[in-house]
């Protein structure tokens, strides 16, 4: 088989940080798994690779914000939700 051939296949892929956890953090309003926003995670592949790497440099002082805790039913009360609500 000529080599040429595997080229057909081959692409260039944009980098990504999705490690295929999404689920969006109900209050910082960012991808658990990644660490970004819905916005950036729904314009990536349009971004340019400056912007990308903006992002990603960014990422890592974002999963701070998942790790506070949100209070569980102190919280809710807190927020003005009855625990017959939940």
């Amino acid at each position: 088989m000529n080599d040429n051939s595997d080229r057909i296949w081959r692409r260039d892929e944009i980098a990504s940080p999705c490690i295929k956890i999404c689920v969006v953090h109900p209050e910082a309003r960012i991808c658990t798994g990644c660490h970004r926003t819905i916005d950036e995670i729904s314009s990536w592949a349009r971004m340019s690779e400056e912007a990308r790497i903006a992002i990603l440099a960014e990422l890592p002082g974002r999963e701070a914000l998942l790790r506070k805790r949100r209070g569980g039913r102190a919280g809710r009360k807190a927020r003005g939700q009855s625990a017959s609500e939940t």
